[in-house]
């Protein structure tokens, strides 16, 4: 056929023009193309046709519009259509029988048409104008589309970027994914050790059970082996397992796996086959740059993982656990460790119970930062502790150690320490601090005092105070932690000391209920770890 083009044969042309004839034959000609016709006779009938059209979902894909209507001018016609958001997109083709000068021809473009006709006029030129303006508005829309999806992949990727774990990152992925592809996603973290993230989209949705999990884990295992890159493939339903995408449906599943450049940390992004376009390789490459942008994100986070799992266990096994702490003639204590929330680093707090020939020293204490070094410092500070104790208990004398010891072998370093010698049998008890938050002196009757004691970061090499001095009486419980418990960010550390002391004064008077009762009021998703110790002469 004259002038057929397989892109734009078969679209809908709305015809505007108040003469029948002329809209009979206008439509004629476009029929033969293979266009549908939609036939109106003024300009209010338009706009009415484009309403109830656009209520039904479905608008032409060009307008013809004669230039003298009987109520109003086609160019005003064009603008009102312009003027629509929901109609601005459809291109507009202006035709007259009337001689028109240029600058008439000019008004018409400027009032949004896409182009000028004069008629009567060539079939094949009318068939062609129509082509090019359909062609034009496909490409504006395409370029719009491709736009639009690659705002919302920049936006994905900055959330996936600035995940802390590897749920936080599978979840952020999976919202992307749905966004980008206008259906529910599903996105799995698969890691070295063949540990499953699983982030939906669909956060109302109730998960599918571990045997899901598994056989998801099982099934990107298999794909991926002996792959690199990315990968695009359909898993069909019988393999893929139900309730991802829909409660207990089975979907054909698209799956994007991507891989890091050492084509470890397998990253899996699925939607469904169902209802989700057909999509070519342009189109669907924003969700594959966000499985790689993904599986990047998750290198780093795994690595961390198991670099905390290194540092707590380093914590774990250097810090006595409560039933294995020595034997303390006179004195009775509790200790509690906690680590940081999953989301955060590792910190290098820390406790110390000994015995020493001048009575029994305590501590507790911090390396400043976060990081399997802090924990390492850690480690070597309580060894060092240990050993100069043995010549000299006195908790002035150590500090002083400790402070040359990190100049020496740590110089990018700091420390928090504090210190106690307890006298089991007097209760007499020198205290010295290096930049920690002070004891707490919890006696008997509701009441709680700091002890007055503060002294420099360890590191520093600034000059220290004597210890301080004060005599513990039978009932009181001396309580240090680390600022773990309670430092929070945007709160004053003087008032959140005010809260733990409020709290400490209130608690009951066995010393696991001082810990446990401090650990529950303060104690939950912090940001650090928490080291404690609470004593009292037995």
């Amino acid at each position: 056929m004259d002038g057929y083009d397989q892109d734009t044969a078969a679209t809908t042309v709305m015809v505007v023009d108040d003469v029948a004839a002329n809209r009979y034959a206008m439509g004629a000609v476009l029929r033969r193309a293979g266009h549908r016709v939609v036939p109106v006779a003024s300009g209010g009938e338009a706009l009415v046709e484009l309403d109830t059209r656009l209520h039904g979902g479905v608008l032409p894909d060009v307008a013809l519009v004669d230039v003298g209507l009987p109520d109003m001018s086609g160019y005003e016609l064009c603008r009102r259509v312009r003027a629509q958001p929901s109609t601005a997109a459809l291109p507009v083709v202006h035709f007259s029988a009337a001689p028109r000068g240029a600058a008439e021809r000019c008004q018409g473009l400027d009032a949004g048409g896409d182009a000028y006709l004069t008629v009567p006029a060539e079939p094949r030129e009318i068939q062609a104008v129509v082509r090019a303006a359909v062609r034009a508005a496909r490409r504006g829309a395409d370029a719009e589309t491709l736009a639009h999806r690659l705002n919302l992949l920049s936006e994905a990727i900055v959330t996936v970027q600035a995940a802390r774990c590897t749920q936080e990152l599978a979840d952020a992925a999976a919202k992307g994914a749905a966004r980008l592809t206008g259906s529910p996603a599903a996105v799995f973290v698969l890691g070295p050790d063949g540990g499953l993230s699983v982030g939906t989209s669909r956060s109302r949705l109730a998960p599918p059970d571990a045997g899901a999990h598994e056989a998801v884990a099982r099934l990107v295992s298999r794909i991926g082996q002996g792959r690199t890159g990315v990968h695009t493939t359909v898993v069909p339903a019988p393999l893929w397992p139900a309730g991802f995408f829909r409660p207990g449906r089975p979907d054909d599943a698209r799956v994007v796996l991507a891989f890091t450049q050492e084509g470890r940390t397998p990253v899996c992004i699925a939607t469904p086959v169902r209802g989700t376009p057909q999509i070519g390789r342009a189109a669907d490459e924003p969700v594959v740059r966000l499985a790689q942008a993904t599986a990047l994100a998750a290198e780093p986070l795994l690595m961390y993982q198991v670099e905390r799992h290194i540092a707590l266990t380093l914590q774990h096994s250097f810090l006595p656990q409560p039933q294995s702490l020595p034997h303390l003639p006179g004195i009775d204590l509790a200790v509690r460790y906690v680590p940081a929330s999953r989301q955060t680093e590792i910190g290098g707090d820390f406790y110390a119970a000994l015995r020493t020939g001048g009575g029994v020293l305590v501590g507790v204490g911090d390396v400043v930062g976060h990081s399997l070094e802090a924990a390492t410092v850690m480690v070597e500070i309580r060894h060092a502790l240990r050993a100069y104790c043995v010549q000299d208990s006195d908790p002035g004398v150590l500090a002083e150690r400790l402070d040359r010891m990190l100049q020496h072998y740590h110089p990018d370093v700091t420390a928090t320490v504090c210190l106690a010698l307890v006298d089991p049998d007097t209760g007499h008890t020198r205290i010295a601090n290096a930049g920690h938050i002070p004891p707490l002196i919890v006696r008997e009757g509701s009441h709680a005092e700091y002890v007055k004691a503060n002294g420099p970061l360890l590191g520093l090499g600034l000059e220290r105070s004597e210890p301080t001095e004060l005599f513990l009486a039978p009932t009181d419980r001396l309580l240090m932690v680390t600022d773990g418990l309670i430092e929070t960010r945007g709160t004053d550390l003087a008032v959140s000391m005010e809260q733990l002391r409020a709290a400490a004064a209130d608690t009951p008077p066995s010393l696991a209920s001082l810990c446990d009762t401090l650990l529950g009021c303060f104690g939950h998703d912090r940001e650090d770890d928490i080291a404690m110790l609470a004593l009292k002469l037995g």
